[in-house]
């Protein structure tokens, strides 16, 4: 399985996920199976709020899951319309998150506990 982790930062399995998916430069794709890590530049993260196109942004990569602190309907909508679960993070690492994913303790983005905007003073679910 194929898990994607927005940053900001490339540090591997030390990395911060990102508070939102399509504002994030980069992201870290981990294959929980082999634990080969790839590092994708987001080619979708300059776009106008509510335009986001996430799949796009990951340049033809394919994923089986997202997992990022907060994420907008339309983008929430497309990545599962593509075949992608959304999973809310937790504040640390992507390895400590593929740990709770591991335990099925990370809970899925559902429409509706989304985020409305890019600043912090909107509501967010994160």
């Amino acid at each position: 399985m194929k898990v994607c982790f927005p940053v900001l930062e490339n540090n591997g399995l030390e990395s911060q996920v990102h508070g939102h998916f399509g504002s994030a430069p980069g992201f870290v794709v981990v294959d929980i199976i082999t634990n080969e890590l790839t590092m994708i530049n987001n080619s979708d993260q300059i776009h106008e709020h509510g335009a986001c196109n996430p799949v796009a942004g990951l340049g033809g990569h394919q994923v089986d899951a997202i997992v990022v602190g907060g994420i907008g309907g339309g983008a929430l909508h497309k990545l599962n319309s593509a075949g992608m679960r959304v999973f809310k993070s937790q504040d640390g690492t992507i390895g400590e998150n593929i740990e709770l994913l591991r335990a099925n303790t990370l809970p899925e983005y559902m429409p509706g506990h989304t985020c409305g905007g890019h600043g912090h003073s909107h509501g967010c679910s994160h």
